[in-house]
């Protein structure tokens, strides 16, 4: 498999940031103003879409401040992050609680900070609804095919069509307002025809519910849209055009649009500096070069679980590329469980006069880290951010 490496001036705003700080290893370093252009290039791609952010992909509060800031929204999956939303500037009006599995004591908590809007996939979340929600919006979420993502996640959430269509007549029936429906293709979607089934699907609803009466006016695209951690990955343009199209196909008049970006909006704005640790050659089964770094799967870096993510890597000594001839290697986090091994299956390609000390970079790293690090494994801190924009 080859790596990707991107060039280190990709990332000199957070080296200079790094240095001019004096911060320790390891951390995400995040640079707000690269979330700034994703925001005007995801509304230049799908320009009819409203913004409504996955906190759950880096909730940082820089983060959150400024997309509201941006106009942006929000799909929550916890009264927590309804919080951190809140604090940032929010208007609960324009937070989605998008988990379709909430205790009945957390939508009351949503309902009476001003949160309307709630996602659903079953008779019984609806029954909750109803009782701790009175009145509110509701959406249907449906699954769809998901081939193309790093992780198809449909099978934990999502109804079918044909029972979409018996809930949403059942929340008229217990006072809620049938008012949409959502999907989602898959985290770290590469395909960007995938999105059709699902608007396909939704038209669909749409019709059938209009039949009964019943309007529903809100369509949500669910997240998916990839970053750009490969050469897999298309430019957004050509999900955006995708999306623009089965729009037109499935709706001549358009609902309500919404869509839930995650990981695309953080991904490339933050880099997770780690420092070498310890570089040897182990001989058992086979010889190979290991590297231990001061980042592992329990401190930040999970989504290298069965090497899902490969994150493009930089290299450094000194502020310096390191520039020696490379080889394969064994990647390794810290801790004392053997499951903090990064990249073993298909190793890395690092220099082979890497010593401790030096610098591995995982790039387009500020999406899923922070949020997935341990509180103290090993009694090791856990990843700490620093959000920086403007000048460094």
């Amino acid at each position: 498999m080859t790596d990707r490496h991107i060039p280190e001036p990709a990332y000199s705003r957070h080296d200079a940031y790094f240095r001019r700080h004096n911060l320790p290893t390891p951390c995400l370093l995040f640079d707000l103003d690269v979330v700034s252009g994703n925001i005007d290039r995801l509304r230049d791609a799908i320009p009819q879409a409203e913004i409504y952010y996955a906190v759950k992909a880096n909730a940082e509060p820089a983060l959150l401040k400024l997309l509201a800031a941006s106009g942006c929204s929000f799909d929550v999956a916890s009264p927590g992050e309804i919080d951190l939303c809140l604090a940032a500037g929010a208007d609960p009006g324009r937070i989605s609680y998008g988990n379709t599995v909430k205790k009945a004591k957390d939508i009351a908590y949503a309902y009476e900070r001003g949160v309307r809007l709630f996602a659903f996939d079953s008779a019984e979340e609806l029954d909750k609804l109803a009782s701790a929600a009175p009145g509110a919006q509701v959406i249907c979420r449906v699954t769809v095919v998901t081939t193309g993502a790093q992780w198809p996640i449909s099978r934990k959430f999502g109804c079918s069509q044909e029972d979409g269509t018996a809930l949403l007549r059942r929340a008229r029936d217990l006072g809620l307002q049938p008012y949409g429906v959502t999907f989602h293709v898959g985290s770290q979607q590469r395909n960007p025809e995938s999105w059709d089934e699902g608007i396909g699907i939704a038209a669909e609803l749409f019709a059938a519910l209009s039949a009964d009466g019943i309007e529903l006016e809100l369509l949500n695209l669910g997240g998916g849209l990839p970053a750009g951690y490969d050469a897999g990955v298309q430019a957004l343009e050509a999900y955006g055009k995708a999306i623009r199209e089965s729009l037109g196909q499935h709706f001549p008049d358009p609902p309500r649009l919404i869509i839930e970006p995650g990981r695309f909006l953080p991904a490339e704005a933050g880099m997770v500096r780690s420092e070498v640790v310890l570089v040897t050659q182990r001989s058992e089964p086979v010889e190979k070069r290991w590297v231990y770094v001061d980042a592992g799967r329990f401190g930040g870096l999970a989504e290298t679980e069965d090497e899902a993510i490969r994150f493009p890597l930089g290299v450094s000594r000194n502020g310096a590329p390191v520039a020696s001839p490379s080889g394969p290697a064994v990647l390794a986090g810290p801790t004392c469980d053997s499951a903090d091994v990064l990249y073993e299956r298909n190793p890395r390609t690092l220099p082979l006069d890497l010593r401790p000390g030096d610098h591995i970079d995982f790039l387009a790293a500020g999406a899923y880290t922070v949020p997935y690090a341990s509180v103290g494994f090993n009694g090791f801190p856990p990843l700490p951010a620093y959000c920086f924009s403007g000048e460094v």
